[in-house]
């Protein structure tokens, strides 16, 4: 599988439609971190993460020919993430937020790249904080901060996500993080929110692979 690691993801899809399963293997790897932060982003629990994970990826791979290619993957996939979990708690929106403050020139939260990620990701403290923080915003906020600044999509791919304009997304985003700038040390990477265990990845992939190969 490793010599399979530098195909594009248009590539891999190709494959994968044309019969070769085993290459999705990569997609799930690619795509778990992404997919467990959008799932904490909406307060489910890791358990409830990793079961709405497994039916993302299977979910997308039974649609893959329908993926055209207009967006990215990885938006894409989000988007179907997104969807079981609205399935799973239905959220209500602000329908008609006043957009204002709508620039996108602050300051990001996340700047330093000088930390020790290592010696901060093995601080459990720094977790409790970041998800008890989150978990503290209303949810309109959270998702976009969540997409905006963790998953690292742009304004663009937020605002077909969200179905919101730009204008708003910048509104949200700004909103978000003076939300968090009182409770979260700005030295922080957003690299560091919502680890993903490397255990949990290789049970998401065992667990999908095996539900695609029974299809």
């Amino acid at each position: 599988m490793a010599s399979f690691e530098q195909l594009t993801g248009q590539e891999i899809i190709a494959r994968v439609i044309q019969g070769e399963k085993a290459l999705y293997e990569i997609i799930v790897r690619r795509f778990n971190p992404y997919l467990y932060k959008t799932g904490r982003s909406y307060n489910y629990n890791h358990e409830d993460t990793q079961d709405l994970m497994q039916e993302t990826f299977i979910d997308a791979y039974k649609n893959l020919q329908q993926f055209e290619g207009r967006s990215g993957f990885k938006t894409w996939i989000i988007r179907i993430m997104m969807n079981n979990c609205y399935r799973k708690k239905e959220k209500a929106g602000f329908k008609n937020e006043i957009t204002y403050d709508a620039n996108d020139n602050s300051k990001p939260m996340f700047t330093n790249q000088n930390n020790d990620t290592g010696k901060v990701v093995q601080t459990r403290e720094l977790g409790h904080i970041i998800e008890k923080a989150l978990a503290e915003i209303p949810f309109n906020y959270r998702i976009v901060f969540s997409l905006r600044e963790i998953n690292g999509l742009n304004v663009l791919e937020t605002s077909e996500l969200l179905h919101i304009s730009e204008a708003n997304v910048k509104v949200r985003l700004n909103r978000a993080k003076t939300m968090l700038r009182n409770e979260i040390e700005k030295t922080y990477s957003s690299a560091e929110l919502f680890e993903f265990n490397l255990i949990y990845c290789d049970a998401i992939v065992e667990n999908v692979m095996k539900k695609i190969n029974e299809l």
